[in-house]
């Protein structure tokens, strides 16, 4: 007789369902598991056999087959130790009623303990998108289960108490999300209001977080590139619910998730600059894992030392900036993660960082900058719709305790020009003006006679390529949102011009 249960895989950020049928007959006493497992799923009939005889329950000595449908996909991770426990607990009668109408996911421990797994989220989506009723799962990842609606979420701490619960001996508890998704309250430490001068790269930064933009920052050590960086995040919109649900998506599969239940702050990812090309973008050798591009969807990566990044590393960024999503393909398996994000790169000027301080301290030559500058590539300058310069910051800014504008206050202003943004792109893919496409140019950027002159001027005496020029009227289109305009003007334009200009001082 055949003894079935159900499960889920993950593929990419989805779930898919995972049939898992046991069965007995005549010879060595021994469990052979198929359906494409990978070594963690072969691995997985020592954890159950052993966790089973631990929890009271012995297999009859007989050849078991345990089989993972569909056969055709491979089977990836430990999470399915718990559903295989359970069609061998109702192939040795152990359970008394049927488990047709529930689901099961876990890691086993030799003693039989329930251990929390990856993916959790996505799987309990799926199996709510297919009907199904209950799903148990470690108590370790109860939190991000419970945050699913339509599906009752249930946790047994071991086997033992699993078989209590199926059996109809304990009443078991459903899970209830352990925590609000409200505004997120971030760490006062990290307040643009701590940040002394530095007035036009707050300015940049607060164009960029409205629009969702990229900036490259330029400027000598202890300029404060990294200090404004880090308080981005304080000053960009809350994330909506279903922002909410595709980070923390993301956050399970690789195993990083911090929180119990939705991840409520916009992620904040800093990789070293020693960080290879898998780690960024993704990948790996066995299990496809997200890197930090897709770690950081819907919030900010930030690559402080950019040209000390090696050139395969940054050539990952080059599409994924583009399309909001990585593809990666290993041996036959393909997996797309998102990564809508916005990408805010710190460099300094030359190897010794001095180049054209006015102290004098640089003691690098021409040919050395040059060499450290063409490190960074013209297709990925051309991602970054904002390039400034931080200078030193005088003593005198140091010495004034006059309290800087707050994140929140500048916050204000980011939202009420996301708001309109929200509603010009109402029913278009299209989430922000960084996002803007060909097609929509011409009907949402609508510039008036004199800052058409003014852009036609800065693309003939700047060479402007294609790219850049649109990357000058997007900036611009949320320079005039900040303003309150519907139509993009001179003064629009010129200032988005000056955050394109600056590269020709450097990459000449």
């Amino acid at each position: 007789m055949v003894y079935d249960c159900l499960s889920f895989g993950i593929d990419g950020i989805d779930g898919f369902k995972v049939g898992i049928e046991s069965s007995s007959q005549l010879g060595l006493p021994q469990i052979d598991i198929v359906g494409l497992p990978d070594a963690a799923v072969k691995e997985s009939r020592n954890r159950v056999k052993s966790a089973l005889k631990n929890s009271g329950i012995f297999l009859p000595s007989s050849h078991i087959t345990v089989n993972l449908a569909p056969a055709d996909i491979k089977k990836e991770g430990s999470h399915y130790d718990l559903p295989i426990a359970v069609t061998l607990m109702q192939l040795t009668g152990a359970l008394k009623k049927p488990v047709s109408d529930s689901a099961f996911i876990g890691e086993l421990s030799l003693g039989g303990e329930i251990r929390g797994v990856r993916g959790v989220l996505p799987m309990v989506i799926k199996a709510r998108e297919l009907g199904v009723k209950r799903i148990f799962v470690p108590q370790a990842n109860s939190g991000e289960a419970a945050v699913v609606d339509g599906i009752e979420v249930f946790c047994a701490k071991d086997l033992i108490n699993l078989k209590q619960i199926l059996n109809g001996e304990v009443e078991p508890e459903i899970q209830t999300p352990k925590s609000e998704s409200g505004k997120t309250a971030f760490d006062p430490s990290l307040d643009f209001s701590q940040v002394k001068g530095q007035l036009e790269a707050k300015r940049a930064l607060e164009i960029a977080a409205a629009g969702g933009h990229n900036v490259l920052m330029i400027g000598p050590p202890g300029s404060g590139k990294s200090m404004l960086a880090k308080r981005v995040p304080s000053i960009l919109p809350d994330m909506t619910f279903e922002e909410m649900i595709e980070v923390t998506k993301v956050h399970s599969i690789a195993g990083r998730l911090k929180t119990d239940g939705l991840v409520s702050e916009r992620p904040f990812c800093s990789p070293h600059h020693t960080v290879t090309a898998v780690g960024l973008g993704g990948g790996g050798s066995g299990v496809i894992r997200p890197g930090e591009v897709s770690l950081a969807h819907h919030g900010v990566l930030f690559l402080d030392e950019l040209p000390e990044f090696s050139r395969s590393a940054l050539e990952v960024l080059r599409q994924p900036i583009e399309d909001g999503r990585i593809t990666i393909s290993r041996s036959g398996q393909t997996r797309v993660f998102p990564c809508s994000i916005m990408v805010i790169a710190a460099m300094n000027p030359c190897p010794c960082g001095y180049y054209g301080d006015k102290s004098g301290r640089c003691t690098c030559s021409e040919a050395k900058i040059k060499r450290y500058l063409n490190r960074l590539s013209g297709p990925l300058l051309d991602r970054f719709d904002i390039i400034i310069e931080v200078p030193p910051v005088e003593f005198d800014e140091l010495r004034d305790h006059t309290e800087s504008e707050s994140s929140a206050r500048i916050k204000e202003r980011v939202d009420k020009a996301r708001a309109i943004q929200r509603a010009r792109f109402a029913g278009s893919p299209t989430t922000g003006n960084a996002n803007i496409t060909e097609e929509e140019f011409g009907k949402y950027c609508v510039i008036d006679k004199e800052a058409e002159q003014t852009l036609k001027n800065a693309f003939e005496t700047l060479g402007f390529t294609a790219r850049a020029y649109n990357r000058v009227l997007k900036a611009a289109r949320t320079i005039a949102d900040l303003d309150g305009s519907e139509m993009i003007r001179s003064e629009h334009v010129l200032e988005a011009i000056q955050y394109r200009s600056l590269d020709r001082k450097y990459w000449k």
